[in-house]
């Protein structure tokens, strides 16, 4: 019996424990970013820490001093697929982002093992690889540790560090864009049936990377067949048609994609079509 009532008072005790935890903000709050760079998609999962009036860089942060790149856990850079670093092969996967600040420029250092608290268990031998980037003063300070993207094009993106008066930055690029995507539209454009989509997309692309630009038109033309009231479909026919010689084919396309765009009030595309029908009266 008494046995029994010991064993109820301790219960009691760790649920009165446990309910009185009190659950306030963290100094240094868990972000994450995600970007799609290419067909990859890149994410950086971090603790960002605030300056709260002190010195960072040279001061908290130690110049030529291994640091986590944020707080608690290491900084986790996740890859849905292989991307290049600064000319760094990266295969697929999950790892720890570390650096070494210095005034003038960092080592970045890419590692496999992502559950590291700090730097004390940091093992050199575990780097996929390094490599510098300079650090750049800016003039408006961030309070707040922060990662962004920016500079985004088909294949790649900047990724950037800023803390308090001091940005970092380094390319990230997607090597397998054009692998990737002809292989979809060699599996696609096997069997497209009626699907205009398709048949748009794979133009564009052909277009857009200066492949087979005949085969382009051939499917720009099935593309405005199946659905020929697009505005945006039609200024591309008349994109390739000129890009192919076919001024009279390409002045017309234009003039039907102007018509659509004006219906549908969207005067980006009057405006294109405006300055590709000149681009092609000076060349008929």
């Amino acid at each position: 019996m008494k046995r029994s009532i010991y064993l109820m008072v301790i219960a009691l005790l760790i649920v009165w424990q446990v309910e009185a935890q009190i659950t306030t903000p963290q100094p240094s709050p868990l972000g994450e970013i995600s970007q799609t760079v290419g067909l990859a998609e890149v994410s950086i999962e971090y603790s960002r820490p605030g300056a709260k009036g002190r010195k960072i860089f040279g001061g908290l942060e130690a110049y030529d001093k291994l640091w986590r790149t944020g707080a608690n856990m290491a900084t986790k850079l996740t890859v849905s697929d292989e991307v290049m670093i600064e000319g760094n092969s990266l295969p697929e996967g999950e790892y720890a982002l570390f650096s070494i600040p210095g005034e003038e420029e960092w080592t970045m250092i890419v590692n496999k093992n992502t559950k590291q608290s700090g730097t004390g268990n940091y093992d050199e031998s575990e780097d996929m690889f390094r490599f510098t980037v300079p650090a750049k003063k800016i003039d408006m300070p961030f309070e707040t540790l922060t990662f962004m993207f920016s500079d985004l094009t088909d294949t790649g993106a900047k990724l950037h560090m800023v803390w308090e008066n001091t940005m970092v930055s380094f390319g990230i690029e997607d090597p397998n864009v054009d692998k990737n995507v002809m292989a979809q539209i060699e599996e696609k454009m096997a069997d497209p049936g009626d699907d205009p989509n398709l048949y748009y997309a794979a133009a564009n692309y052909y277009y857009t990377t200066d492949k087979d630009t005949e085969q382009a038109q051939e499917w720009i033309d099935k593309a405005v067949e199946l659905n020929g009231d697009r505005y945006w479909v039609m200024h591309l026919q008349a994109k390739i048609h000129e890009k192919n010689g076919n001024y009279e084919s390409a002045m017309a396309a234009a003039k039907k994609s102007k018509e659509l765009a004006e219906e549908n009030g969207n005067q980006a595309y009057v405006k294109m079509n405006d300055e590709l029908m000149t681009t092609i009266s000076d060349q008929m």
